[in-house]
């Protein structure tokens, strides 16, 4: 056992998902913060605070700059935050006489936190996405099986009769609520300066903001970096995600133990019982949806987000939205293999 099973070099076949951690590499992170430079100086440059001559040394600097990750991780350790360090190795790379036109009136929260919100877009796209390869399997079941018996249960017993039409539409409905929401899902820039007040750009303030966000892609709200509700909303909605799927493979798991309402293909072979397949991905599924619900708790204690801002309300959101992230994108890569792998389902 690893510190993560996400990034593991065996357990990732099982609870990994490549595509989704490329969005929270190490590599990603830093080009969203130069991202986020390169805009801020084209803004600035456009409301007059710097000039367009070093708006574009800097975003050519930002576009080819490869930073110190020794002195990064170095001064990270000190710093509490890698900012501070990457704007000096910036503006060392962008020299005079641009270099004090680098990250100005920005703070390393705004740095950090809009990085996250342009990765976070990318990462709904991509859930919303298998939320509607997931619901369409659906579809295709139902126009194969819908007609067919299963026993509805209640409590862990036999009740009545049902169809599998009804078990499928209880699989299916949330998950489209969720990809609603996903394409609703506000991701907005974080821009407010050393306390929130963006105090360095007076009255170009407002203006260089909205320009800042349009030109990366995020809304235009005021500064919410001691607000972490779009965090926590962002994370419930992972969860319920993730727990929606983890119904969908604990009823798989039940329905291949009793074994004549369901025929699935592959499953996991057994070290001692040749002759056993394994639901594999559906017990998976219940174990992410688990592991999220913990973790949701955390990202509502970082709610509690002391004055201007907290380190330690910060840190916390580190450890754990990228786990949630990953453990959503796993749960949703399985759902969609373990629906994919229905031969036959009911009587």
């Amino acid at each position: 056992m690893t510190i993560s099973a996400f990034d593991h070099p065996f357990l990732s076949g099982l609870l990994g998902d490549d595509e989704t951690a490329s969005y929270f590499s190490a590599a990603a992170d830093l080009r969203a913060m130069l991202g986020f430079e390169a805009a801020l100086a084209r803004a600035e440059a456009i409301h007059g605070l710097i000039s367009h001559e070093a708006a574009r040394q800097i975003d050519i600097t930002c576009a080819r700059f490869e930073p110190d990750v020794v002195r990064l991780r170095t001064a990270t350790a000190r710093d509490g935050v890698v900012v501070a360090e990457l704007v000096k190795q910036l503006r060392e790379a962008v020299g005079s006489p641009y270099s004090d036109c680098v990250h100005l009136g920005a703070t390393s929260q705004d740095v950090i936190d809009t990085s996250l919100m342009v990765r976070l877009r990318a990462v709904a796209f991509l859930f919303s996405s298998r939320l509607s390869r997931i619901a369409e399997e659906f579809d295709s079941l139902d126009a194969r099986f819908g007609k067919a018996a299963l026993m509805g249960r209640t409590r862990m017993q036999a009740a009545i009769a049902i169809t599998v039409s009804d078990r499928l539409r209880a699989w299916r409905t949330p998950l489209e609520a969720y990809r609603d929401r996903l394409t609703q899902q506000r991701f907005v820039l974080q821009f407010g300066g050393a306390a929130g007040t963006l105090e360095r750009l007076q009255d170009k303030a407002p203006a260089i903001r909205a320009a800042l966000a349009q030109d990366l892609g995020l809304s235009d709200e005021p500064q919410w970096q001691s607000q972490r509700g779009l965090i926590a909303d962002l994370a419930n909605l992972l969860s319920l995600i993730s727990g929606s799927l983890g119904k969908f493979g604990q009823d798989i798991a039940l329905l291949a133990q009793a074994g004549d309402e369901i025929e699935l293909t592959g499953g996991g072979g057994s070290s001692a019982m040749a002759h056993k397949h394994n639901p594999v991905a559906a017990e998976t599924l219940v174990a992410l949806a688990r592991f999220n619900a913990t973790q949701l708790s955390g990202i509502h204690q970082s709610l509690v987000h002391e004055q201007e801002r907290s380190g330690a309300a910060w840190t916390l959101e580190w450890l754990i939205l990228p786990q949630m992230a990953m453990a959503t994108a796993a749960s949703l890569r399985l759902a969609l293999e373990l629906a994919s792998s229905i031969r036959r389902i009911g009587a």
